[in-house]
């Protein structure tokens, strides 16, 4: 069975496969011999819509896209790519727009990062006439269908598509062929903290404990959770008791300040700043209080394991 259609995006970007290869005509039977395994099919090289044409360019003249959603390029995959190009050279063409004396790309950035490190002085391309909507959708298109976005690349791009065209997230949806939920779910990772946020975008953290972490609305709260997560290898339900025991006492902490009759007095940045590292330290809620060289240190432990981990760190041996 043949390799399904990428989908309307790449469809409408390369015009569909290439027509199947001509049936052989059948041979005479051969004398017994050993039977080699079969030779690979070859593969078909997309056809460009009617009217368009595959010509070379000088890969000189070519620009990268202003609008494209993929930010990171890995050096190890580009190379393989690289290998592939000078072996075969590039199946599928660039699809470029007309940009003053050059040409903007609007698909095919890795295949033309690629051809740099091979060397090629010129790259097929498909020359094609698009407004900025149009190059922000099939860049995006092109990335998501072949799953090459990190999830805040994928989030940045639906959110300048949305702002940059004043688009609702169900249009933007519908325009990369995806649901109002995924968009929605992606759009609300751009809440985490920026350091979180390159914790996403290098696999570090995955977008399970992300969407767990973002119930946790302060920045602070956010990383001392991800900074437990990593400590303790918490998968995702693990986290999401962890996030559930910060939110109460979060909610709690705010309480007991109403309760009492003085007012809140402003914190020293050298204490504030202190209990931020011992938070870091023990990756559990610490309160620092100090007050003309005297005070006290209150460590949060929410069981048995929490208490023994909290032990370890502090270097106690219980007998």
């Amino acid at each position: 069975m043949s390799k399904p259609a990428l989908g309307r995006g790449l469809s409408a970007l390369l015009g569909g496969g290439a027509a199947p290869p001509k049936a052989a005509a059948p041979a005479p039977a051969p004398a017994p011999v050993a039977i080699a395994p079969p030779a690979p099919a070859p593969v078909p090289t997309p056809v460009p819509p009617p009217g368009e044409q595959v010509r070379p360019l000088p890969i000189q003249r070519v620009r990268p896209c202003a609008f494209q959603p993929r930010k990171d390029f890995a050096e190890e995959a580009l190379r393989e790519l690289a290998d592939s190009i000078k072996a075969q050279g590039i199946l599928s063409p660039l699809i470029v727009r007309p940009l003053g004396d050059d040409f903007e790309l609007i698909a095919g950035e890795r295949r033309w990062r690629a051809a740099q490190l091979v060397g090629l002085k010129t790259v097929p391309v498909i020359v094609r006439e698009a407004d900025d909507r149009t190059v922000v959708e099939l860049a995006l298109i092109e990335n998501l269908q072949r799953e090459n976005l990190n999830p805040i690349e994928e989030a940045l791009g639906y959110a300048q598509l949305i702002e940059q065209f004043q688009l609702t997230q169900e249009t933007a949806a519908a325009k990369v062929g995806k649901s109002r939920a995924v968009v929605a779910n992606a759009l609300r990772l751009l809440k985490l903290a920026p350091e979180l946020q390159g914790y996403l975008r290098h696999g570090q953290l995955s977008v399970g404990h992300a969407k767990v972490i973002l119930g946790l609305s302060g920045a602070a709260e956010q990383k001392l959770a991800v900074e437990r997560v990593f400590k303790d290898g918490l998968n995702v339900r693990q986290t999401e008791d962890l996030v559930a025991r910060l939110q109460q006492s979060t909610t709690q902490a705010p309480a007991k300040a109403a309760s009492g009759s003085k007012p809140a007095v402003p914190r020293d940045v050298h204490v504030a700043s202190l209990e931020t590292k011992l938070q870091e330290r023990f990756g559990t809620k610490v309160a620092l209080r100090y007050r003309k060289g005297k005070g006290a240190v209150e460590i949060r432990f929410f069981n048995d394991d929490d208490l023994d981990r909290i032990l370890q760190i502090a270097g106690v041996k219980v007998d």
